[in-house]
């Protein structure tokens, strides 16, 4: 069952931008609770007694006594809205809750025994598709979690919500049957096609430099001559020009 925590809150007379920016210049979180067939009620809150709930991550599915001037008022969240560069909360919504309410809520989904799945001894990966599910339930019986056993689960082997086993009076709020998780067989490395050749040649093939390439390749008067490249064969000397017969 969910967990329910207790805020204090205090009801505001002026609604708008304007009385919304003056609530938070006070350090306080404007808010507005609604529903149960009643008028919207305009309210702030105290930051810091809000803020702490809203980093578990899980304040949208829990239930809140609102203690509003000495009335309690039993709602859960329906929205928070965040200032996009300072990262505050500015404004938090509720939804206020009847007798016998029921109501639809994201539910986070963990799994368990990844270490009995034969399908992820054999190298299989797990592949998580779904981390929170929407279920219908009391809103006074909001499951803290969705339990997934992978025990016995093998390679290309899926478990959808209808596998799973939801507590009395709790239903998927989804018409489809929601996918949780999959294991798939891991990508294996793709081999060279058969007659594939290398493109590397082996050092024992290369050609030798052509000598008459690398003298026409040579600089011209003056410059400097180009390192020879390793393994090269050296040039040939040119021959010297015979001297003149004497008569």
């Amino acid at each position: 069952m969910s967990k329910i925590v207790n805020i204090k809150a205090a009801a505001r007379g002026r609604a708008g931008k304007g009385a919304a920016r003056s609530v938070r210049r006070e350090g306080l979180v404007p808010g507005v609770v609604y529903g149960d067939k009643k008028d919207p009620q305009i309210i702030s809150l105290i930051y810091k007694d809000v803020e702490p709930h809203v980093g578990t991550g899980r304040f949208l599915a829990t239930l809140v006594d609102l203690d509003v001037d000495g009335a309690t008022v039993r709602a859960i969240p329906r929205d928070i809205q965040f200032d996009p560069v300072k990262d505050r909360i500015t404004h938090v919504d509720f939804l206020r809750l009847g007798k016998d309410a029921r109501i639809a809520v994201n539910v986070p989904v963990h799994f368990k025994n990844q270490d009995a799945a034969p399908g992820i001894k054999a190298g299989g990966v797990l592949n998580i598709v779904s981390h929170y599910v929407n279920l219908y339930c009391p809103a006074d019986f909001i499951p803290d979690e969705v339990i997934v056993d992978l025990t016995g689960m093998q390679v290309n082997s899926s478990i959808h919500l209808s596998g799973i086993k939801l507590p009395d009076r709790v239903t998927s709020a989804s018409r489809d049957d929601v996918t949780l998780c999959a294991i798939s067989a891991q990508a294996k490395e793709e081999a060279a096609p058969e007659g594939a050749v290398s493109a590397e040649v082996p050092a024992s093939n290369q050609k030798a430099p052509d000598p008459k390439a690398a003298a026409a390749a040579a600089p011209a008067k003056g410059g400097k001559a180009a390192a020879p490249a390793k393994g090269a064969a050296p040039a040939k000397a040119a021959a010297a020009a015979p001297a003149p017969k004497k008569k």
